[in-house]
C-alpha cells in the first residue's frame, strides 16, 4: 500500500465518521448514514480524480474505500447516542478530515506532475468539498462557509506549504505530513482559540 492510498484511506474514514455523526444529528435512518457518511467520504476525492483527469476515481478504482465508510456508518448508528455532544465530535473530526484529505490530494496532484497552482487547488477541493456537501445534503450551513472560522485558508496554506517544501528538496513524504500539520494547526486554532480572518461589513452609503 502506497503513502498515497493510505492517506486516502484515512481521509474515507474520518470523514465517513463525520458525516455519520451529522447524519445523526438530522435523525436519519441507517441507509441515510451510510449515504451521507459515503458521500463525504468520497465526495472530495472524486471532485479531485475528476478534474485531473486520473484513470479511474480511486473508490471506482478500489471499492473497499466505500465499504469502509458504509461500514463506518452502521458502528456510529448503534453507538451514536453514547457520544454527549456529537456536534463538538463533528468539528474537531472534521478539523482531521481537512488536514488528511488536503495532504492526499495534494500528493495525488504532485504524483501527476502538475503546476503548483493545481496542486493547491486539488488539495483544497479534496478538503472541503465532501463536507460542503455532507453539510448542504442534511441541510446545516456549511463549516466551510462559517463566518469567522478558517477552514478554506486552512487547505490552502497546508497545500502551499507543501509545495514550497517540495520546491526546496524535502521529500514529498515529509511534505505531505507538513502539509497536513500545517493544516490541522490552523483548523484547531480556530476551533479553540478563534483565530480568523477579518470579514466583510458593509457600510452604509454616502449621502
Amino acid at each position: 500500500m502506497t503513502f498515497l492510498t493510505l492517506l486516502d484511506y484515512a481521509s474515507v474514514l474520518v470523514f465517513a465518521l463525520t458525516g455519520a455523526l451529522v447524519a445523526s444529528r438530522a435523525q436519519l435512518d441507517i441507509v441515510g448514514f451510510a449515504f451521507v457518511s459515503c458521500l463525504t467520504a468520497v465526495g472530495g476525492g472524486t471532485v479531485r480524480d475528476l478534474l485531473l483527469n486520473r484513470d479511474e476515481v480511486f473508490w471506482v478504482a478500489d471499492p473497499n474505500s466505500v465499504l469502509l465508510a458504509a461500514g463506518a456508518a452502521v458502528v456510529v448508528f448503534f453507538t451514536a447516542h453514547l457520544v454527549e455532544s456529537r456536534l463538538r465530535w463533528v468539528i474537531w473530526l472534521d478539523s482531521f478530515a481537512l488536514a488528511i484529505a488536503v495532504s492526499a490530494g495534494t500528493g495525488a496532484a504532485m504524483a501527476l506532475d502538475k503546476p503548483a497552482v493545481i496542486v493547491v487547488l486539488m488539495g483544497m477541493a479534496t478538503g472541503s468539498l465532501g463536507g460542503l456537501m455532507r453539510d448542504v445534503v442534511v441541510g446545516e450551513v456549511p463549516l466551510v462557509l462559517k463566518q469567522g472560522e478558517l477552514y478554506i485558508t486552512c487547505a490552502m496554506s497546508g497545500a502551499i506549504s507543501a509545495v514550497a517544501a517540495v520546491s526546496i528538496g524535502v521529500p514529498t513524504g515529509l511534505a505531505l505530513i507538513l502539509c497536513a500539520g500545517v493544516c490541522w494547526v490552523l483548523r484547531a486554532g480556530s476551533i479553540a482559540f478563534g483565530w480568523h480572518l477579518p470579514v466583510y461589513k458593509s457600510r452604509p452609503p454616502r449621502s
